[in-house]
């Protein structure tokens, strides 16, 4: 992208070795002192703020919300700089001690890592955290705060969900599913009518995920990864958790939808999926909210909203697996606290959230903003106001785990305790190497 000269904007692309969370943190306690090296203005008087920004697509989204927080804010120029590979650029930015002022990162496993570090300020007692949807806060705090902080306000949140045709279903005289049993029994009138239930897309093994984090979320509940961690290299068949003991029916499940897919599916890629799902092909996709803009982008009229995986008997246990798509954070120890605060607290007013979530087809985290009347946005909006929400479960395993590729295989073979047993080796060779085992 070039730059806009009427935007105050910065691209910077560097191509830098990825750290490990552990060599972060290693520097952090050696004496990493962040003293937030942004500019701090010119001769006007204006404070410069340095906004470390990853999301690509948002780009424009932001540079309007800073000209218009600009011109609220004439003693405050904000220069943002969205990044490539924002994980890789932050890592390298914090070893430098070269930190922004103001920081969005995506709300993954990867910031769980930095946030345990101790690397960037303490939100709590922030009447702001009064305003979000506390459920949305927990999400981020289960990923890994630094002990007894609050290191990220949750911006945004999508919804992992099972993506459906709502005029198919219409057509069929189907109703949403509540329950396992009722989920099953869609899928089976589907097929009779002659119409493939799902779009399978295993040539990129991520898109075996999705559905992974949604029928694993209920087996995960509680403390079973503060647990696993506990376990540590002891992760087996014999500890008291672990993926063979409590994960075999998730899997289960998971393998039965896949029966459900087109011939092929397991050369099928997510794009293939979203235009066979745009075009009216299948009645559903195992995917999540970030799938309906492309779609939309094929078929601005298809009727699609989302419901939750029904894994369980009892329609009130249905959970929405949801992750914090865009997470707000300031630099430890920033110079420009006050000003950081400021334009912070501007990006959560209702009126600017409720926007950039509209327009980036999310969900704002703040509880009185409005989500946009897209029919998929509406259709989880009940599980955000009931607080059933629950993180992804991918971000509570190591990266190191080859996680995507264990699951492609297994929806490949259909071997589950395989599945299962390489989690629990992989799970615990990394907890072997590391001195903590969530890392």
């Amino acid at each position: 992208m070039t730059d806009d000269p009427t935007r105050r904007h910065l691209h910077r692309r560097r191509r830098a070795r990825r750290r490990t969370a552990a060599a972060v943190a290693a520097l952090a306690i050696g004496g990493l002192l962040l003293s937030g090296c942004s500019a701090s203005g010119g001769g006007d008087g204006k404070v410069t703020l340095d906004f470390f920004q990853f999301k690509g697509e948002a780009l424009e989204d932001f540079d309007r919300i800073i000209a218009d927080f600009e011109a609220e804010n004439p003693d405050i120029d904000v220069v943002q700089n969205q990044v490539a590979d924002a994980d890789t650029a932050i890592r390298t930015r914090l070893v430098k001690d070269d930190v922004p002022d103001v920081i969005t990162l995506n709300g993954n496993g990867g910031l769980g890592q930095l946030m345990r570090a101790g690397v960037f300020h303490d939100f709590t007692g922030d009447p702001l955290l009064e305003t979000i949807n506390p459920a949305v806060q927990q999400i981020l705090s289960d990923i890994g705060f630094a002990d007894g902080q609050v290191n990220a306000l949750g911006y945004v949140n999508n919804a992992n969900g099972v993506i459906y045709n709502t005029k198919i279903f219409e057509e069929q005289g189907l109703e949403v599913p509540e329950t396992w049993d009722e989920f099953v029994d869609v899928c089976d009138k589907l097929q009779a009518a002659g119409i493939t239930p799902f779009y399978g897309t295993l040539a990129d093994s991520w898109t075996g995920l999705p559905s992974f984090n949604a029928l694993g979320a209920y087996p995960a509940q509680g403390d079973f990864f503060d647990r696993m961690r506990e376990e540590g290299e002891n992760v087996g068949p014999d500890s008291e958790v672990s993926f063979e003991k409590d994960f075999p029916e998730a899997l289960d499940q998971q393998y039965q939808l896949f029966s459900y897919a087109q011939d092929g599916y397991r050369g099928k890629t997510y794009d293939d999926g979203n235009a066979a799902f745009a075009n009216g092909e299948v009645a559903m996709l195992m995917q999540g909210i970030w799938a309906i803009n492309p779609i939309k982008g094929i078929n601005p009229d298809i009727d699609a909203a989302i419901f939750p995986y029904p894994a369980t008997d009892d329609p009130d246990d249905r959970l929405l697996v949801s992750g914090v798509d865009v997470a707000v954070l300031i630099g430890k120890d920033t110079p420009h606290l006050a000003e950081a605060k400021r334009f912070v607290e501007y990006l959560f007013r209702p009126d600017v959230i409720e926007e950039f979530a509209a327009s980036q087809t999310m969900i704002p985290s703040v509880v009185d903003a409005k989500i946009s009347d897209d029919p998929a946005l509406q259709s989880v909006k009940p599980y955000f106001d009931e607080k059933k929400i629950t993180g992804f479960i991918d971000h509570q395993i190591p990266p190191s785990i080859p996680l995507a590729a264990i699951i492609q295989q297994f929806l490949f073979d259909g071997d589950a305790d395989a599945a299962l047993k390489t989690l629990d080796n992989e799970w615990a060779k990394v907890a072997a190497r590391t001195i903590t085992s969530g890392d």
